[in-house]
């Protein structure tokens, strides 16, 4: 557990970095960029394997109707981590897509997983998603970008279906059924 915890620390400190500490980070220049990746990428090995290697303590047992509405937020995930890439008639419809989408993909998680790991790791990530947002939209204000072509809207709704399917199969491959069972 004491891994999985370092993990989500350091991932918070290494985004949360630019925002409390702007100065030092624009001292460090472009070597900074570097150290941040560095952090970022420890950090997700810190979380994977603190949560592979944490023992499995349940705090409470969901029931299994929560899979389908996970399966449903889900869905809405990937759609909303698309819109922040997306140059179609939804982009600029939220300002936040790529941290709502993680909002959304903890909250999915939390419904299925009552062990103390899974809680620990989904409640981090989305105390840091929530905090991001605060702090980014207290230090910037924001420009909404013109709509874009409606047929890339499209091809967002085709991406975010063929992600969905391909992430399944990775559960599937893993042992894990995201849709019960």
């Amino acid at each position: 557990m004491i891994l999985l915890i370092a993990g989500l620390l350091l991932w918070t400190f290494a985004h949360y970095f630019k925002r409390l500490m702007p100065a030092r980070r624009a001292a460090l220049g472009d070597k900074g960029r570097g150290l941040v990746a560095a952090a970022i990428g420890v950090s997700l090995l810190l979380m994977i394997f603190g949560y592979r290697w944490a023992d499995s303590i349940p705090v409470w047992s969901p029931p299994s109707y929560f899979t389908h509405i996970n399966n449903l937020l889900m869905l809405c995930a990937f759609f909303l981590f698309g819109m922040s890439a997306t140059t179609g008639r939804l982009r600029g419809k939220m300002r936040h897509p790529m941290l709502m989408a993680v909002a959304v993909w903890t909250i999915a998680h939390l419904l299925v997983n009552g062990d103390l790991a899974s809680i620990i790791l989904f409640g981090g990530m989305f105390a840091w998603a929530v905090g991001s947002i605060a702090l980014i939209n207290r230090a910037e204000a924001w420009v909404r970008p013109a709509p874009g072509d409606a047929k890339k809207d499209i091809l967002l709704v085709v991406i975010t279906l063929v992600s969905f399917i391909v992430v399944a199969l990775i559960h599937f491959a893993l042992g894990v059924s995201p849709f019960g069972g």
